[in-house]
């Protein structure tokens, strides 16, 4: 079952194309030129909020923070919000624990309990957990959704190892540089074959370049052709 379609998407792109911040070529987005998103400011979790969200159970606003070991649940909408140096959109009705580590409070990845987010992160190894899958990351952009008896995760670009649950032979290293290897994990089926080629859907690359940028980066993917300079990734 694919995620409920969310009208922040839409709202959120019109708002792009209508700054003249996307010119599409191919099959996402290409070149940003004019306005672009900025970084988003000190003491700002959440960069756009519709049709409500729960942080720890408390009614979300547009200046509530969001950190490590905090529980984000949306409703009928989506929420696109900063913890450290990752980025993150959650789809309607979804619920997510915000990753820790030990005593420092830092964002180390996150569990996927319900619907759909996409993800980019910074440097270093992040772990990302859902019903059916462990998914190991390193500097990636990646999205992943849940459906009925299957997890859906698609490495953006980076790489990522993704393992099971339910059989540690199933288990893959993927090395994207855009979409390249789109995984289902299955909750069950035969030893070694539960990780699944997928299909590409249900995310844009205009959602990657708005969380990017959002913590100050470029995602290294060759839909770029940006006309403004911020910091890109040398590696992933």
């Amino acid at each position: 079952m694919a995620v409920e379609v969310d009208p922040l998407r839409r709202s959120l792109l019109v708002r792009m194309l209508a700054a003249g911040a996307f010119v599409a070529t191919g099959m996402g987005c290409a070149g940003v030129v004019g306005r672009r998103p900025q970084r988003l400011p000190e003491g700002r979790s959440i960069y756009r909020l519709e049709n409500g969200a729960r942080i720890n159970g408390e009614r979300a606003t547009e200046t509530t923070l969001i950190a490590a070991g905090d529980e984000v649940e949306t409703d009928a909408g989506g929420l696109v919000f900063v913890v450290g140096d990752a980025a993150f959109y959650a789809r309607p009705r979804s619920r997510i624990l915000i990753g820790e580590r030990g005593d420092e409070r830092r964002l180390d990845g996150l569990t996927l309990i319900r619907g759909g987010v996409l993800s980019v992160f910074g440097g270093g190894a992040y772990r990302l957990q859902t019903p059916h899958a462990l998914v190991g990351i390193r500097g990636t952009g990646v999205y992943v959704q849940l459906e009925d008896d299957q997890d859906y995760v698609c490495t953006c670009y980076g790489t990522v190892v993704i393992e099971a649950r339910a059989d540690a032979r199933s288990r893959e290293e993927i090395v994207s540089v855009h979409h390249d290897a789109p995984r289902y994990v299955l909750a069950s089926g035969a030893s070694g074959q539960l990780v699944q080629p997928a299909p590409f859907k249900d995310h844009t690359d205009e959602e990657l370049i708005l969380l990017e940028a959002l913590v100050g980066r470029e995602p290294p993917i060759s839909v770029l052709t940006s006309g403004y300079s911020i910091p890109r990734r040398s590696s992933y």
